[in-house]
């Protein structure tokens, strides 16, 4: 299945119809990392006619009811496709926005998660797709405190081992900058600003 991924940057190129049926009219779902203005990702799944998957970035403060649409998978986990995705939204919390946490906080979270996920794990059905806004802990990060990454997510990784955990919040303009490491059985990607990640049904 081959999955448009997009976040923090609103890239022109993605607001031309032409353009995106061109170069992703094969795309079959659009997540979003966060950071998205909803009326973009509303037009690039429209133009597209796919589903929309997304979590919250720090600055993703004006969602409302129904806007942008799709599925939030903050603290869930969806099927699609014979793939399982799952997520959790936000940023280290640098000051008192309201998609920030502490890592106190987002561990909390991922103990809630724990039940089902390892469940699903010992059974063979572990996440395919991990989406976070935040990157993990020394895992793209970098050291201004707007940027950290979670130490919870690195938890994640180390129980959870979804296939891939994907996210945004750091820029990659510099192309020296590391944007695939794999962390024991994952492969962690910054997809900021726009990626196609093409992954088949585990089996």
């Amino acid at each position: 299945m081959k999955i448009l991924c997009v976040s923090d940057n609103v890239l022109p190129q993605m607001e031309n119809a032409k353009f995106l049926r061109e170069r992703h009219g094969d795309a079959e779902l659009c997540v979003s990392c966060g950071d998205m203005p909803a009326p973009y990702l509303e037009y690039i799944v429209g133009v597209l006619n796919i589903p929309l998957f997304y979590v919250r970035g720090n600055h993703d403060l004006d969602y409302d009811e129904g806007r942008p649409g799709g599925d939030n998978l903050h603290r869930k986990i969806v099927m699609f496709r014979g793939l399982r995705f799952a997520g959790l939204e936000g940023s280290i919390r640098y000051n008192q926005g309201d998609v920030q946490y502490t890592d106190f906080d987002m561990n909390a979270i991922v103990y809630q998660m724990a039940p089902g996920m390892l469940l699903r794990k010992a059974r063979g059905q572990r996440i395919d797709v991990f989406v976070t806004h935040s990157p993990p802990y020394q895992i793209h990060d970098q050291t201004d405190p707007a940027h950290h990454g979670l130490k919870a997510l690195r938890r994640v990784l180390e129980w959870y081992e979804p296939r891939y955990l994907i996210h945004g919040h750091v820029d990659t303009w510099d192309n020296r900058k590391t944007t695939v490491t794999t962390f024991g059985k994952s492969t962690v990607i910054n997809i900021n600003p726009v990626k196609v990640l093409d992954i088949d049904e585990e089996g």
